[in-house]
């Protein structure tokens, strides 16, 4: 059997697989769960298992208040004086879809999205994300020069006063979230201190073609990271403790996380707050605070995009929310090769040509092997239609001739499906490289291409990947099996109208690739059949002189 379009047909079967699955995900009705009314707030109870509240659903929205106006060199912010809640967030160095505007990444509008950053203090009735706040100030800009730029917002609550304190840095998707607690109160207080996002389950899932995933996800050095689904959140709400790491939510591109004061003991949690409304958090019990002293607590807030370099100074594990599954350990050195290629260059499209063409550089000796095999098929394919000719029907007898001619002329028809299937694996992971890195999403190429993450606009590149299937089908012998033959013609069809949809930047990389294989491919089939010949030629020869 011909491997090269064996392993199509298996890649083109789990790519089908794979489009149902997230198909299936994305549709599949949600768990019952308990539900939590308007604003509730985490319990207290940081040790014990289920220690979140679950009143019954009476639907979700958030309480007005005065927006604080916070603008920095990254950001445009709205923080609500209700609670001091992050209720808006767009990144000024992104751009939104087809658009000019800024990236929104954080929105109280709840249609058609919600995601809010919160946090609380709880016990001794403690400003909570229901509490109003005062600012100072309606607005806040950080100036030319500027390092980093401070938000205070402030509460009072039976003798406690509490400082909110916001500080935005320069050049930095990390924001300090400090907690300042003075008790001037006549008895000891043991505040627990907490931080959630709250997010729907149905914005920002992707097509149907290429579903992305958005949902929550956590981090401790003991578990590592992981994802968690929304209908997951509602079957079996989260519920750990850890000395460690941190909670966020996940999308295409992005990410938001609470990073709590390293090493203060924490407790991760998810729920269902409505119909489509889910929150993750982590609560911790702070120290014992005496009457007439004051209580610093640190944490931090990452929200912005999935840059690398970003991830990897903000806290131990964010790097692993650009998520290329398993194929992670092959995945990442191909990033940070693209990487290194991109700084020499300065184009990305550039960058994926010529790491495409240092694989099958690195593969070519390989790949040779796996087309000399499909070449030596290739050559018998007339002989081998030939004895389907003769055999008919009768397989049994087929497959005895077919073996005895593989043997005869030392083929192994299998040879060629090692070879090819040992390279899938990298191609799959530079596939998941080109699919989840921000620093394609509206990267110039050239011409048409103005970015790399979006679909060519007039489909030339996929036209062109069809085109070059069509030609490596060519090049590979026929099946001799009629309905086989049929299907492999229509293989490079039924892939070109998947690319049809597939961002520019990974149809580039599966144009540069084919046409690469097929330069290969040519040149081991027209050496082989030039050995055929010359080895046919040398036979006749011989007949001759022994007659």
């Amino acid at each position: 059997m011909d491997t090269r379009r064996l392993v199509l047909f298996v890649i083109f079967s789990m790519s089908i697989l794979m489009l149902w699955d997230a198909w299936q995900t994305k549709h599949a009705p949600a768990a019952v769960a308990p539900v939590a009314t308007v604003g509730s707030v985490p319990s207290a109870d940081v040790g014990a298992a289920g220690a979140i509240d679950t009143p019954v659903d009476t639907g979700y929205a958030l309480k007005s208040g005065q927006n604080i106006a916070v603008t920095t060199d990254l950001y445009k912010i709205n923080i609500s004086t209700v609670g001091g809640d992050l209720r808006k967030l767009e990144l000024r160095k992104h751009r939104a879809n087809n658009s000019q505007s800024n990236y929104l990444l954080l929105d109280d509008a709840a249609k058609p999205m919600l995601y809010v950053a919160q946090t609380g203090l709880i016990g001794q009735d403690l400003p909570t994300h229901n509490t109003l706040f005062t600012s100072t100030a309606p607005s806040y800009l950080m100036q030319d020069g500027q390092d980093k730029l401070e938000v205070r917002l402030s509460a009072v609550s039976n003798g406690v006063t509490v400082n909110k304190v916001y500080t935005f840095h320069r050049n930095r998707y990390e924001i300090d979230v400090n907690y300042e607690i003075k008790n001037d109160t006549s008895a000891a207080i043991t505040p627990v201190v907490y931080y959630q996002i709250v997010h729907d389950s149905e914005s920002n899932q992707g097509s149907a073609l290429m579903p992305t995933f958005t949902g929550g996800t956590y981090y401790t050095e003991a578990s590592k990271f992981k994802k968690l689904a929304f209908k997951d959140m509602a079957k079996e709400p989260l519920n750990i403790t850890s000395s460690d790491g941190w909670v966020g939510i996940l999308q295409h591109y992005f990410v938001s996380a609470w990073i709590p004061k390293d090493g203060l003991a924490r407790k991760f949690y998810t729920e269902k707050l409505s119909s489509n409304i889910y929150r993750i958090g982590t609560k911790s019990t702070l120290t014992t605070i005496q009457p007439g002293a004051t209580l610093a607590v640190p944490a931090r807030l990452y929200s912005g995009p999935q840059t690398k370099a970003d991830l990897i100074a903000a806290a131990p594990g964010l790097e692993y929310s650009v998520d290329y599954g398993w194929l992670t350990v092959i995945a990442s050195p191909l990033f940070w090769l693209l990487s290194k290629i991109h700084s020499l260059v300065q184009n990305w499209g550039v960058a994926i040509i010529l790491l495409t063409i240092l694989i099958k550089a690195a593969f070519f000796k390989l790949s040779a092997s796996g087309y000399r095999s499909m070449a030596q098929m290739r050559e018998l394919a007339p002989r081998l239609q030939s004895m389907k000719e003769k055999f008919g029907d009768d397989r049994q007898k087929m497959q005895i001739a077919m073996m005895d001619l593989y043997k005869k002329e030392k083929i192994n028809p299998m040879g060629g499906c090692f070879p090819i299937l040992i390279q899938v694996p990298v191609f799959i992971a530079l596939y998941w490289v080109l699919l989840g890195s921000i620093e394609l999403r509206h990267a110039p190429f050239f011409g048409w291409i103005q970015d790399l993450s979006a679909i060519d606009p007039f489909y030339i590149l996929p036209i062109l990947m069809g085109a070059t299937m069509i030609v490596q089908t060519k090049l590979n012998p026929k099946p001799t099996d009629p309905m086989q033959a049929k299907v492999m013609t229509w293989m490079p069809v039924v892939f070109s109208v998947f690319f049809f949809f597939f961002p520019a930047g990974l149809v580039l990389y599966w144009l540069v690739n084919n046409v690469l294989s097929i330069a290969q491919q040519w040149y081991v089939n027209k050496m082989i059949h030039a050995e055929t010949v010359a080895k046919k030629q040398s036979h006749v020869k011989k007949s001759g002189e022994h007659h």
